[in-house]
């Protein structure tokens, strides 16, 4: 979703301009569980049920797309509204996650239970067997799979390939780790796997990702920015395969289970 700005254009050799240029949107996307606000998201209001979806299995509020009951989306004008009404043997994990949620809100990342949080055991994926040519596929048709990116310049996309490297799903937002759920959300809520396939993300990698990629079962995911340590070692904990700075020419590979050396 795009809008438009009159900008300035300043040139260093003074031959300045005005010129019209499509924005990104970005909005507030609040997430109600179960009649509870659990968090405001700030988002590209596009694909929302995808998001919230990916959001919900993300957060961990639900392990399976069965158990969110109903899902309804509201334009209030000034932002959306996501109501999420979640089976009853989710409840009372959801209370608990708002809980803390609710006592960490003045100072973030803090305390105990938020640093053990962090090192949560994760699945463990499949092992990749993806090798350069699917890499190298995907990275040359990532570009027109990005329209959104393509008409702003201010937006990541999250896709899902193939084992060939064939793009076959794509979502875009103004933050990569919305674009990643809005993926997730939509493979969830149309039956798609992984079937071998991978992640290709526009971003750096940082542990947060790593977590939504396991968490989903991903065996590969590739970023074209770098990985974070903490993003390295919980790959390894998962055996997921991680591939970042990935370019048309090169990527850096890092198989799962090899820490640091």
């Amino acid at each position: 979703m795009t809008t438009t700005h009159l900008f300035r254009r300043l040139a260093r050799d003074s031959n300045d301009s005005e010129r019209v240029r499509a924005v990104v949107e970005e909005a507030p996307v609040a997430i109600e569980v179960n009649g509870i606000g659990y968090a405001v998201m700030m988002a590209t209001p596009s694909d929302v049920e995808d998001f919230a979806t990916g959001f919900a299995l993300a957060e961990r509020i639900v392990d399976d797309v069965a158990d969110i009951d109903a899902l309804d989306v509201h334009d209030t004008g000034r932002g959306t509204i996501v109501r999420i009404a979640v089976s009853p043997t989710r409840a009372a994990a959801v209370m608990e996650r708002v809980r803390r949620r609710t006592s960490d809100s003045s100072c973030g990342l803090c305390g105990m239970d938020n640093l053990d949080a962090v090192h949560r055991p994760l699945p463990c994926v499949p092992r990749s067997a993806v090798g350069g040519p699917a890499l190298f596929t995907a990275l040359a048709a990532m570009r027109d799979h990005q329209p959104l990116h393509r008409a702003t310049g201010a937006a990541h996309a999250a896709m899902l390939c193939d084992a060939a490297g064939a793009i076959r799903l794509a979502r875009e937002d103004v933050g990569r780790h919305n674009a990643f759920d809005k993926l997730i959300g939509a493979m969830a809520r149309g039956g798609a796997a992984w079937d071998g396939g991978f992640a290709l993300l526009s971003s750096r990698c940082s542990y947060e990702l790593v977590e939504k990629a396991a968490l989903a079962g991903c065996p590969m995911l590739v970023t074209v920015s770098a990985a974070t340590s903490l993003a390295l070692s919980r790959a390894a904990a998962a055996g997921l395969t991680l591939v970042s700075l990935a370019r048309d020419d090169a990527v850096l590979f890092s198989d799962p289970g090899v820490g640091d050396g």
